[in-house]
């Protein structure tokens, strides 16, 4: 994650006013992309192609080793809650992960998938609305180096 989102939320979470804020316009400036301070994201994962157009809702957890890819958006629909992400993930440029559902650890999520039900573990997720289009070996995805090691 850039270095600008890590220090953004470190300070929001000691309750420093401001500058978490400005951090963020920051960070939507030079990289357009949306990513609050209040997020959660689990160390490892990091942003393909600078973050450019990735959208993520404030509320949202998502977990370590997670792979976003650019043109991504993470939140809620209209009077929903949001999405929780696992660790080891895998979610392709232009994805839409919509709503308050569950995607489970070891996972991978085509491109332009709308994901708007949850995904089991060890899974692969395409198509509009996504569907389980093939399953994995547990701890098959290296998520820093684009791998499926099976």
């Amino acid at each position: 994650m850039p270095l600008t989102f890590r220090l953004a939320s470190w300070l929001f979470r000691r309750g420093v006013p401001l500058l978490p804020a400005v951090l963020e316009r920051l960070l939507y400036l030079t990289r357009n992309c949306d990513i609050p301070a209040s997020t959660r994201i689990g160390e490892g994962s990091y942003l393909a192609h600078r973050g450019v157009g990735v959208v993520i809702n404030g509320l949202c957890s998502i977990g370590e080793r997670v792979s976003l890819g650019q043109g991504i958006t993470i939140g809620g629909t209209f009077g929903s809650g949001v999405p929780t992400i696992g660790s080891d993930v895998w979610i392709s440029a232009g994805a839409r992960v919509l709503g308050e559902i569950r995607v489970g650890d070891n996972v991978i999520i085509g491109a332009n998938a709308v994901v708007i039900r949850d995904v089991p573990d060890n899974s692969v997720v395409a198509g509009v609305p996504a569907r389980v289009i093939r399953t994995i070996a547990p701890g098959s995805l290296d998520t820093r180096r684009g791998l499926l090691l099976s």
